[in-house]
């Protein structure tokens, strides 16, 4: 485009991006990553999705979804399950 703006990644581009960061980060198996649907839990859920880990989840999200997510974007709700943390990083990438 001309006029500077980006197009904004398609759902199955963040969902498969999403999902390469939660396998990356922390550390969990890609097939068992791929199975996750939208009531997968998450935080609270997954032992290794500690409030440690949360952090540098985060950070991986902003670097490979280019996006910025402010300390008020996040809550228990955005973390509990994988189609919340889909739709945030979704609503995040259409607005960025």
């Amino acid at each position: 485009m001309t006029d500077g703006h980006k197009l904004a990644p398609s759902r199955g581009a963040i969902d498969a991006k999403l999902r390469a960061i939660l396998s990356d980060v922390l550390g969990l198996d890609a097939d068992r990553v791929a199975d996750f649907d939208s009531e997968t839990g998450l935080f609270g859920h997954l032992p290794e999705l500690d409030s440690m880990a949360v952090a540098g989840l985060l950070t991986e999200m902003e670097d490979r979804l280019d996006i910025v997510i402010d300390d008020d974007d996040v809550d228990g709700e955005m973390l509990e399950t994988y189609g919340g943390l889909l739709a945030f990083a979704e609503g995040k990438a259409a607005s960025a």
